[in-house]
């Protein structure tokens, strides 16, 4: 039997008080894969936009980013993301959680 999330403090001290939150949020595979996917689309569009010098290809990144991992909450965690009230430390949380699942230290 999985474990509730951790329930959510009125506020967090530090990202470190606030990781253990959001990986709560991301307990749902389909919903991590669907981060993983939109980051590495997100930076396929930056790295394209720099390539190109198409500054026109900027626009494209929260939506890409965003969209995926959006759709990994409402359609599978059934939660609201934690990026509505903690913008950049989910950000940051992002990356973190991409970066464990892409160094196989989390599940995909």
């Amino acid at each position: 039997m999985s474990q509730p999330a951790p329930r959510e403090p009125s506020r967090f001290e530090s990202f470190r008080d606030f990781y253990p939150f959001y990986l709560g949020e991301h307990r749902d595979a389909a919903c991590r894969r669907l981060h993983v996917i939109g980051s590495a689309l997100a930076l396929v569009a930056l790295a394209a936009a720099l390539a190109t010098q198409n500054p026109w290809l900027l626009p494209l990144l929260p939506p890409v980013g965003y969209g995926f991992a959006w759709v990994g909450h409402f359609a599978f965690e059934e939660n609201r993301p934690a990026a509505f009230a903690y913008a950049l430390w989910s950000l940051m949380g992002d990356r973190a959680m991409v970066a464990e699942v892409v160094a196989g230290r989390r599940p995909f």
